[in-house]
């Protein structure tokens, strides 16, 4: 890693006068808004409070949400709906990296389509607070969540953790199953193994980083030597599990708390890394359903629905995991606040990214959820 490393300022340099240039070719951004960053109390309405003052507003909400195919919200969805029945909400799912930029072209030519943003660029956030194009808010709950899960003026909150590790089917692997990322480059593995592609997923590119910081270039020499099958989207090694074309995934979500008899057991080694995160979300100041996006953040962060998280972690510091885990913010193998800290180095995550193509190859591919264009969800 040495080697690697020891290059940041020369790389750093390069990178910084590249994304300058990118910058003063850029329209400008900053909102006329008054104060950007003023804070209020902590909500005191009820849901059906919140819900009867959207319904006065129009009955209309547009989220744009980071994910990877076009269904991935759908439950998110239905539940929020049968919850709060007349709410027209559309949910509109892509790769953050293009939600991100997208809103920014909106908001450049006045074209603004979603009420709530809600993605996994993390960075993205402390940008546009910083630029006022979010609306700073406290949801009930507020002072219940975990200070990293909370921009200390309401500017964003996260709804949900999102965890990633490497996985397995137990059908395929028998009483052999790995037990550590270590594991991975044995080579009986050789060809069994799926996993998204670290330098088209920022999130899968810092677990690979830290795979790499912990193993070394030689395991990453000898995972690349294991005929990995390399797709888009995180939902691409899971999917390969359960579908049986492959034993082992990486660079997916999962739950600890899953049946063993699952076709697909998500793994995390005590000692070994892993990374999780908290999606963040925000309504942006621009928003034509304010009232609604409102409603939308305080019914993602209610206790009820907190304690219903697919990986029983909550953002909640008075929800109490599911299944015995442990708070996510006590696993110090998940690094909750590296991830926030590598997405605000953009030109860091640049050299990760091409140093994995090196070694994997290329991204190929359409985007899973599909080409959606300048204003999906209009």
């Amino acid at each position: 890693m040495s080697n690697f490393l020891s290059r940041r300022r020369v790389l750093a340099t390069g990178a910084g006068a590249a994304l300058g240039l990118g910058a003063a070719a850029a329209p400008a951004t900053a909102s006329p808004s008054a104060p950007r960053h003023a804070s209020g109390p902590e909500e005191t309405r009820t849901l059906d409070e919140l819900y009867q003052a959207a319904l006065a507003e129009g009955g209309k909400l547009v989220i744009y949400a980071g994910g990877d195919t076009p269904n991935q919200q759908d439950a998110t969805k239905a539940g929020f709906q049968r919850s709060f029945p007349g709410i027209d909400l559309t949910m509109v799912v892509d790769y953050s990296k293009y939600h991100d930029v997208r809103v920014d072209n909106q908001l450049a030519t006045g074209s603004l389509v979603p009420d709530v943003v809600q993605l996994q660029s993390l960075h993205d956030f402390t940008r546009w607070k910083e630029q006022g194009r979010l609306l700073p808010y406290k949801p009930a709950g507020f002072s219940k969540l975990h200070t990293c899960f909370r921009d200390p003026q309401g500017a964003w909150v996260s709804v949900a953790v999102v965890g990633l590790s490497f996985m397995y089917g137990p059908a395929a692997v028998g009483s052999d199953a790995p037990r550590t990322p270590l594991d991975l480059v044995d080579s009986k593995w050789k060809g069994k193994i799926a996993s998204s592609y670290p330098h088209d997923d920022d999130a899968v590119l810092y677990l690979y980083k830290l795979y790499a910081e912990r193993y070394g270039w030689d395991w990453v020499a000898r995972l690349a030597a294991q005929d990995v099958r390399f797709a888009r989207g995180s939902h691409s090694p899971g999917a390969a599990v359960r579908g049986g074309q492959v034993a082992i995934g990486v660079g997916g979500a999962g739950s600890l708390t899953a049946p063993a008899s699952q076709p697909v057991q998500w793994a995390v080694a005590d000692g070994h890394p892993f990374m999780a995160w908290g999606q963040r979300a925000a309504v942006l100041r621009q928003a034509k359903n304010p009232a609604a996006a409102k409603l939308y953040l305080n019914w993602s962060l209610s206790a009820e629905r907190q304690q219903r998280a697919f990986n029983g972690w909550s953002v909640r510091t008075d929800v109490t995991p599911a299944g015995g885990l442990k708070p996510i913010w006590e696993y110090p193998n998940a690094h909750l606040d590296g991830f926030p800290r590598f997405m605000a180095d953009r030109a860091e995550v640049e050299r990760w990214k091409q140093t994995f193509a090196l070694y994997f190859g290329e991204v190929t591919g359409d985007p899973t959820p599909g080409w959606l264009g300048l204003h999906p969800g209009a």
